[in-house]
């Protein structure tokens, strides 16, 4: 999984295997598939911009840079719709599962904690969220959050963060001391995304995940 990760962050690696369309893959999997949620979707999306920005041509790259855009945002749209859908079929089942090395309950309580604190509103700021936004969507099925309700904050959270954060990587691609020093801004993003989780888990007190458990 690590030497997995690794490559995801390689531009050169994903061009020589799939190019583009394996973050396709990877967004879906991450935001449907709950065993996803160790993939790097964020910096994935980054590098996506950089690799549009260093292979567009002049006259094509915004209408690249949007074709790509929709793409990658239907793809974790109809993850999102793949992680509701389970919810709704199997949420009870999962809850009642003992945690192995692809399934961590934990995960689940806190993105439940989090669905129950900010509604609706969660699908969206999930988004932005690593771990969280693979469970998020199953969560929302789980609590049998109304269909129309959640088609709404899904599609406009997928084009949200997969638009921000492509179109952030596709304007500064070109920039000499961002092409030098990708890897630090790779580093820099996993590190901004991850700190909101890392700090919400060490300020949770066990009173309050009980009471979540039951």
């Amino acid at each position: 999984m690590i030497e997995l990760v690794k490559n995801l962050c390689d531009p050169a690696w994903i061009m020589q295997h799939g190019g583009l369309y394996i973050v396709l893959l990877i967004v879906f999997a991450e935001t449907g598939l709950f065993v996803g949620f160790f993939l790097p979707g964020d910096t994935l999306l980054f590098i996506a911009g950089v690799i549009l920005a260093q292979t567009g041509t002049a006259g094509s790259a915004y209408l690249d840079l949007g074709y790509w855009v929709i793409l990658i945002a239907v793809a974790g749209i109809a993850g999102n719709f793949v992680g509701y859908w389970f919810g709704r079929k199997s949420g009870i089942l999962l809850m009642e599962r003992k945690d192995s090395w692809l399934f961590k309950k934990k995960h689940l309580l806190k993105a439940q904690a989090f669905y129950e604190q900010r509604g609706g509103a969660a699908i969206i700021i999930a988004r932005f969220l690593p771990i969280v936004r693979t469970f998020a969507p199953i969560i929302a099925g789980m609590v049998q959050m109304d269909m129309k309700r959640f088609t709404l904050f899904n599609i406009i959270g997928g084009f949200l963060w997969v638009g921000s954060i492509v179109a952030g990587g596709f304007f500064l691609g070109n920039i000499a001391w961002v092409k030098e020093n990708l890897e630090l801004i790779v580093l820099g993003i996993v590190c901004i995304t991850t700190l909101p989780v890392v700090l919400k888990l060490l300020s949770r007190k066990p009173e309050k995940l009980s009471v979540t458990e039951k």
